[in-house]
């Protein structure tokens, strides 16, 4: 296997380390080399989604899994408008994954998702990434070649984490009345790419999320009480002076169903609820 993946990031980072027991060749990109390497073994490229890479180009060749995680612009899909001809012409090719947000189902005020919801954005960031998906599956449809989008919640894992924001002392309990979030680990958004590379189901579309959507004070406080530490105190979310990106999540009420992850991909969740995510954080 040689898994690329386009924006290297902290899931991509997390499926490379899920795999690296298997024969595995590893390349990718990031828009900034400088720092330490995602992993030990991985080639990587930059690239900014301005213009085509020859150093991409080059190390595509031979791939036989993609993910995308690169972030849509005004314009659309950067790495299709760049580098389409270079993904469809790659023969060994079996898989391309997007990773997408469950943001693309709007507000619901509470009522539950699947796969089959109408998607209905309400921000602009979550629009641009319908827009990408549909870019994508056409790519598929008009390529011949296996594009699968996973619609994924609130990511969290070590060092992004209420453990985390707790011990530095940034955790705040805001508190909105009916209001719950969805939360996926990333060692689980490792679990589930690696089974759908796997799997050929016939799915286009997954959602990746964990059993128990749930509001976010109750999330911080039993962090808090793992931690031996009091709850930080409630704030109204009128009193909370949210803006920007921040206050656009807030404006987002779903709770999002997983059947198909576990029913087509077999995935049995590690952190099935935040609460076993959070203990296994909260003991390191």
């Amino acid at each position: 296997m040689k898994l690329f993946c386009f924006g290297f990031g902290y899931s991509a980072e997390g499926l490379a380390h899920h795999l690296s027991a298997r024969e595995l060749t590893i390349a990718g990109t990031r828009t900034n080399l400088a720092g330490p390497s995602p992993h030990p073994a991985a080639s990587l490229a930059e690239f900014r989604g301005d213009s085509a890479s020859a150093d991409v180009r080059r190390l595509l060749q031979g791939t036989t899994h993609i993910l995308i995680s690169v972030p849509p612009d005004l314009e659309g899909d950067v790495v299709l408008r760049h580098h389409a001809a270079d993904v469809a012409a790659l023969s060994d090719l079996a898989w391309i994954g997007y990773l997408s947000t469950v943001g693309v189902y709007g507000d619901w005020r509470g009522a539950w998702v699947d796969e089959t919801s109408p998607t209905r954005p309400i921000t602009e960031r979550s629009l641009r990434r319908l827009q990408a998906e549909q870019e994508w599956l056409k790519f598929g449809h008009d390529s011949g070649r296996r594009i699968e989008i996973f619609r994924l919640s609130g990511i969290y894992g070590p060092g992004r984490s209420v453990v985390d924001n707790l011990r530095a002392g940034t955790a705040k309990r805001i508190v909105k009345p009916g209001q719950v979030f969805n939360r996926i680990h990333v060692d689980d958004i490792a679990r589930v790419l690696a089974a759908a590379m796997e799997t050929a189901a016939g799915h286009e579309v997954y959602n990746v999320s964990d059993d128990e959507p749930a509001p976010p004070q109750d999330v911080v406080a039993y962090a808090a009480e793992l931690l031996g530490m009091p709850p930080p105190p409630e704030i109204p979310y009128e009193r909370a002076g949210l803006q920007g990106m921040a206050a656009s999540f807030w404006a987002e009420n779903k709770r999002v169903r997983n059947d198909r992850i576990k029913e087509a991909l077999g995935v049995s969740l590690l952190y099935p609820t935040y609460r076993e995510g959070v203990r296994a954080l909260a003991a390191t």
